[in-house]
């Protein structure tokens, strides 16, 4: 049986609200300070650190674009984590590629993790937000 669409809205399954909502994830990247990050292992979304201060750069724009090509729309976005799995006190910072802007705080403390929303703001430009 078809669900009525008065109103707009999307639903995403069968509409169980007891079930987990599954996805895809493949396995962590594992990077050591100082890497920048390649745009499959972006699309990944998942980083572990454990190990040295510094910094993960994310790749260029053009790069990330020429990778993930459905994301050409202004306001496409996805989230990606970084968790800084190290005990003492060695931050992790993005840092960015030419075409990108940070929104918020880029270090990652010692033992925390980041989450990071990634958003096509225009033609070569993309903005990485801090939400968690």
């Amino acid at each position: 049986m078809a669900l009525p669409n008065g109103a707009g809205g999307y639903q995403l399954g069968d509409g169980n609200a007891s079930e987990a909502q599954l996805i895809v994830q493949g396995a962590p990247t594992s990077l050591s300070a100082g890497a920048t990050a390649t745009a499959a292992q972006l699309a990944n979304g998942l980083f572990v650190f454990n190990g040295t201060a510094g910094n993960l750069q994310l790749p260029t724009v053009a790069d990330l674009e020429a990778s993930i090509s459905s994301a050409q729309k202004v306001n496409a976005a996805f989230d990606f984590i970084v968790i800084n799995a190290d005990a003492t006190t060695d931050d992790v910072t993005l840092t960015v590629g030419t075409g990108w802007t940070i929104v918020g705080n880029a270090v990652v403390i010692e033992a925390t993790s980041g989450q990071f929303r990634a958003r096509k703001t225009g033609d070569g430009a993309w903005t990485a937000y801090r939400i968690a």
